[in-house]
């Protein structure tokens, strides 16, 4: 794996930053979690690509809070287009 950041999906609603760092830190040391709120998704930073790796391949297809979690490495962002000057149209 090539990064340390990855993509938690099908998260409970309820799971929190404290639970994730419990969860992935069985499996190295977790740097930032970042829960996208209402969205049931986040993204948790290891030390390193090693870490990052193990927790994958431990966690991935697992069953969390009642729900089976799907973890990859997190891709950057899309690039968006810049948005118009709506503002100044007379």
């Amino acid at each position: 794996m090539q990064g340390s950041k990855l993509y938690v999906g099908n998260l409970n609603y309820s799971v929190n930053n404290d639970m994730l760092t419990e969860l992935f830190g069985n499996h190295g040391e977790v740097k930032s979690i970042n829960i996208i709120e209402g969205k049931g998704f986040g993204f948790v930073e290891m030390a390193d690509g090693d870490a990052a790796e193990k927790a994958k391949e431990a966690l991935n297809g697992t069953e969390f809070e009642g729900r089976t979690l799907r973890i990859d490495e997190a891709r950057p962002p899309k690039k968006r287009a810049p948005r118009g000057d709506y503002g100044s149209r007379y």
